[in-house]
């Protein structure tokens, strides 16, 4: 007999899959999505919209990179 975990997913084979819990609790999970981001001369990252090429908005305050958005090569 196989025993499930009413709340936690699992595979065909019953075992408990890898997610990230909770849902709606106002976090991202994954990589932003139509976003790259490019490093200028001054070292600033600016983010850039990958449909249009636009750029879109440059972190001024420091000179780290946007949390959760690729980079381009």
């Amino acid at each position: 007999m196989l025993l499930l975990h009413p709340i936690m997913p699992h595979d065909l084979m019953g075992e408990v899959m890898a997610t990230n819990p909770p849902t709606g609790d106002g976090k991202r999970n994954g990589a932003v999505k139509d976003r790259s981001q490019t490093q200028t001369p001054s070292g600033h990252f600016v983010k850039r919209d990958t449909n249009t090429g636009r750029f879109m908005d440059v972190k001024t305050t420091d000179k780290t990179p946007f949390k959760g958005v690729r980079k381009e090569k």
